[in-house]
């Protein structure tokens, strides 16, 4: 019998979750299967209770249910309480406990691509919501030089580099204050939902003046797979990085999480590559 596995949000139908992680069980030759389910922001306890009661060996959480999922959970990795949020739930003998990897999928998608020691690096983070505080925390966490915030609550900001346990400089801007700013950053990284489909046309702040050739520019955001955002820094000369690299390798990390196994994460992305592709 398949050791089961899920993803847990609301709306789920959107999710390609399933394709890439039945197709790393079936791959490496491990006997699980993977399902999507729709689960009301209501209903949340009774489908952690269901899965635990079926003994699910682990799942993932999205929209709208990171933060919600903590309180019904046994015990949470330092990751999950550093975000302040959690996407990766793991059965360890009956208790569930909570992870987050959305900020090491983050960094693992942009570290091949940074041209100074990350002690060097000076980034910027437009967004002060659930996928910034775990970037934040893992960044500082792992010595990065410098990092702003820029969201368009100054409070929330605020709130964000205040519940850092790892001591990181940076300023706190509004997004206007950004605009007017003229310091060129070595990474900046849009975690805000501005840009995303069906308003692709949108993005939250100009690059103007903040980024050069060297500039690592990424968007979290991956359908669609170039934002507006993306457009103006490739423009602008910068190495523009979509959010699918975040994506897989933060699943990658969950799979990890339950299974003790690495899946082939170049497979996983030409995967989401095709299905976003054939969804044009």
């Amino acid at each position: 019998m398949k050791e089961m596995y899920a993803v847990i949000g609301d709306p789920i139908g959107h999710s390609m979750s399933p394709l890439i992680h039945n197709d790393a069980f079936h791959n490496l030759g491990i006997e699980g299967y993977y399902h999507a389910f729709r689960v009301s922001e209501d209903s949340l306890e009774q489908a952690i209770e269901g899965m635990k009661a079926l003994q699910f060996k682990g799942f993932n959480v999205t929209v709208p249910h990171k933060v919600d999922v903590m309180k019904y959970l046994d015990s949470l990795d330092e990751s999950a309480t550093l975000a302040g949020a959690v996407n990766t739930v793991v059965n360890k003998n009956g208790k569930w406990v909570g992870y987050n990897t959305d900020g090491i999928g983050f960094y693992r998608s942009i570290e091949n691509r940074l041209s100074k020691p990350l002690e060097e690096v000076k980034a910027v983070i437009i967004g002060a919501g659930g996928a910034s505080r775990g970037i934040y925390a893992t960044l500082a966490k792992r010595g990065i030089g410098e990092i702003d915030l820029v969201n368009r609550t100054i409070e929330r900001a605020i709130t964000l580099k205040e519940q850092c346990p790892f001591p990181i400089s940076g300023k706190i801007m509004s997004l206007e204050e950004f605009e007017s700013e003229q310091s060129r950053y070595d990474v900046v990284i849009q975690t805000t939902s501005i840009g995303m489909s069906p308003n692709v046309l949108e993005q939250p702040v100009s690059l103007k003046g903040k980024v050069d050739h060297q500039s690592i520019v990424a968007d979290i955001i991956y359908n669609p797979l170039k934002t507006a955002f993306l457009k103006e820094a490739e423009r602008l000369g910068a190495i523009a990085i979509n959010g699918v690299g975040m994506f897989v390798h933060q699943a990658a990390e969950s799979f990890y999480i339950w299974t003790n196994e690495h899946p082939d994460v170049e497979r996983m992305t030409q995967i989401v590559y095709e299905k976003l592709k054939g969804a044009t």
